[in-house]
């Protein structure tokens, strides 16, 4: 398993590539010359890049969904919409898919976001607004999710 770190300012050009930066470039060396999966974000307006590892992982536990649920393989069937497969080029480039270059709404401002262990592909301008919504509430959902909720017994305060 691998775990990104960063966040990187980058650009697209017209047909839709983009630079990997040298900091995460180095990141991914061990898996460059591995596929990468890009996806729709589930709750963002932005693009998730899995390494092919981690993207064969997540594809396991959804196989062990009951298909004849229909709302598992609705989930199944949305999830995977315009799901591609691509290739880091040996210059540090991917090209992202036109349709879902109009999906994020990515222009020449990109920014690659780690989320452990996957990248977001961001505009720039949608990244900053959502960091700015989210801003306010941001202790309060820390707190939430990371808290200790008193049931693990190791822990001392």
């Amino acid at each position: 398993m691998i775990n990104f770190i960063g966040t990187y300012d980058c650009k697209a050009d017209a047909k839709g590539r983009v630079m990997i930066p040298v900091a995460l470039k180095n990141q991914m060396s061990p898996i460059l010359n591995q596929s990468f999966v890009i996806k729709r974000s589930v709750f963002q307006p932005c693009l998730e890049l899995y390494p092919m590892e981690e993207w064969n992982l997540l594809m396991e536990k959804m196989n062990k969904k009951n298909r004849f649920k229909k709302k598992n393989n609705d989930f199944i069937r949305r999830f995977s919409a315009g799901v591609k497969v691509i290739e880091i080029d040996g210059t540090g480039r991917m090209l992202i898919p036109k349709n879902l270059v109009e999906i994020a709404n990515i222009s020449k401002e990109v920014v690659l976001s780690s989320a452990i262990n996957i990248i977001e592909i961001w505009d720039k301008d949608s990244y900053e607004k959502v960091l700015e919504e989210t801003a306010e509430d941001f202790a309060e959902l820390a707190e939430e999710v990371m808290g200790d909720d008193g049931d693990d017994e190791s822990y001392v305060s």
